[in-house]
């Protein structure tokens, strides 16, 4: 399993985790609380966490074009709907060990 994460610094984190997934519910499987969500795109998972002051996104996939797609498809939608505080996944992979 390929993985990458992003932080993203928001003092409404769980406000942006319940955004993304209920609006992912309608297409794929999510489920969340205010602290954490989890989303299953079919081509790889996401897991959203709200820490103080930071909005976690750890992104899973199988391959390179399932981990790309749901870093493209969880940042796209992150940006979009947090475009008046311009909020952006960076998303950075560990090294191969």
């Amino acid at each position: 399993m390929l993985r990458s994460e992003a932080r993203i610094v928001t003092d409404r984190p769980g406000r942006y985790l319940a955004q993304l997934c209920r609006h992912f519910s309608h297409k794929i499987t999510t489920e969340w609380t205010d602290e954490r969500g989890f989303a299953d795109f079919g081509f790889g998972t996401c897991t959203l966490l709200a820490e103080d002051g930071t909005l976690v996104l750890l992104a899973q996939g199988t391959d390179e074009p399932g981990l790309s797609r749901v870093e493209y498809v969880v940042g796209d939608h992150l940006e979009r709907f947090a475009a008046r505080d311009g909020l952006t996944a960076r998303w950075s992979r560990p090294s191969p060990t």
